[in-house]
């Protein structure tokens, strides 16, 4: 997740302006998006408002889109052809082997738009008991994980007996 250019907390917007030609991206907590909406509003700039966010802070500086673009051009899917530079404008990969291949770009871009790099949501109907078990091993793995890190041992145990139980019943051995 991203973190606000003035505070460092959780950016929770993201602004991208275009000043002299080049996009800009800011991104802000709620209370520091609400004063540069302010500041904008009553007339001032934003660069003001930056200004104010670099001097508080000298070591945050706003970075262009540009900047953040500037070695993707050179990768292409040996598979496809596709460029990152075309990925970006088209808005699609060419095949499976780019999420590899671009993997260092994805995962920066994917954090950015949806705050997080694993798809969490609903499995489809349809899908295959197999499936919804490999995906259930997968979930608890990562609750167990997150358990011995917050040193929830009890829950931990629980998780990793869950886990045993569910491999078992995939090799056929209960």
């Amino acid at each position: 997740m991203k973190k606000c250019r003035r505070c460092t907390k959780p950016a929770t917007m993201h602004i991208t302006e275009i000043r002299e030609g080049q996009a800009q991206s800011l991104h802000l907590c709620e209370t520091c998006a609400q004063e540069y909406l302010n500041s904008v509003e009553v007339g001032g700039s934003s660069e003001e408002f930056q200004a104010e966010s670099v001097s508080s802070k000298p070591s945050l500086k706003v970075k262009s889109e540009e900047a953040e673009e500037s070695a993707d051009d050179g990768k292409t899917c040996p598979f496809c052809g596709i460029t990152f530079k075309q990925f970006r404008s088209q808005g699609r990969l060419g095949c499976a082997h780019d999420y590899e291949v671009f993997h260092d770009d994805l995962i920066p871009l994917l954090e950015s738009v949806h705050s997080d790099t694993q798809h969490v949501g609903k499995c489809p109907p349809r899908t295959s008991s197999e499936s919804r078990e490999h995906y259930e091993l997968f979930r608890l793995r990562n609750d167990l994980k997150a358990a011995i890190d917050n040193e929830s041992y009890e829950e931990a145990a629980r998780l990793r007996d869950r886990i045993r139980q569910l491999e078992a019943k995939g090799r056929g051995e209960e």
